[in-house]
């Protein structure tokens, strides 16, 4: 399995020609691309930084067999599309070709209690090689080899990101969710964060583009 990140919290994932897009915001520049190739997209949640509406849309109009899986908000927005638009939540599990999904997490992380938490979900593909939590610090409840972890954010907070990483125990991590921080605050975080750190195992920081083996 291969995971290519993507600027912000949207990654690519390839495995036995099967090509799966989580997140693919508008803080992500080349979203569309990753879109055209895809197999189908998962959706955490409908945050703009993680779901461009318009680019989606046009994707499922532009292309008869994209499958798109997100929140009941995700699937409201978009429309049926003849079925090819599917809402899921925790509970759930599915498959898109060589690629096992099962879904975790119920709701976006508190911002402040003047702001609404919209419904999140997390994705753990093929039996916990790699699990995407979108914004929320969701420990699913299977082991998880390779955790995407969500650096910065309105919701964000480095004590519980180390938490995290503690309670769900990876053999990896990466980061993702990155753009607010400087390189400077990127350093900072994987630093504390990190093998040197709070959690013991080492954050990845991967320039948009980059590819690495799960």
């Amino acid at each position: 399995m291969k995971l290519t990140k993507h600027a912000h919290a949207c990654v690519t994932i390839e495995k036995g020609g099967t090509r799966l897009v989580i997140d693919p915001g508008t803080f992500t520049p080349d979203a569309a691309e990753a879109v055209a190739r895809a197999h189908a997209v998962l959706i955490t949640h409908e945050h703009f930084d993680h779901f461009d509406e318009q680019l989606v849309a046009a994707a499922l109009e532009a292309r008869p067999g994209l499958l798109v899986y997100g929140t009941a908000a995700v699937a409201a927005a978009l429309g049926s599309h003849d079925g090819r638009v599917q809402a899921v939540t925790a509970g759930d599990a599915f498959t898109v070709g060589s690629v096992t999904v099962s879904v975790h997490g119920h709701r976006h992380a508190l911002i402040h209690p003047d702001i609404p938490c919209p419904d999140n979900v997390g994705y753990l593909l093929d039996d916990g090689a790699v699990h995407h939590p979108g914004d929320a610090y969701c420990v699913p409840d299977a082991p998880v080899r390779t955790l995407l972890l969500p650096t910065s954010g309105p919701w964000t907070k480095l004590g519980e990101a180390a938490d995290y990483v503690r309670a769900v125990k990876p053999e990896r991590v990466i980061e993702i969710h990155e753009l607010m921080l400087s390189d400077l605050g990127r350093q900072s975080t994987a630093r504390l964060l990190g093998e040197e750190g709070l959690t013991g195992v080492p954050v990845e920081r991967l320039g948009p583009g980059a590819g690495v083996q799960l």
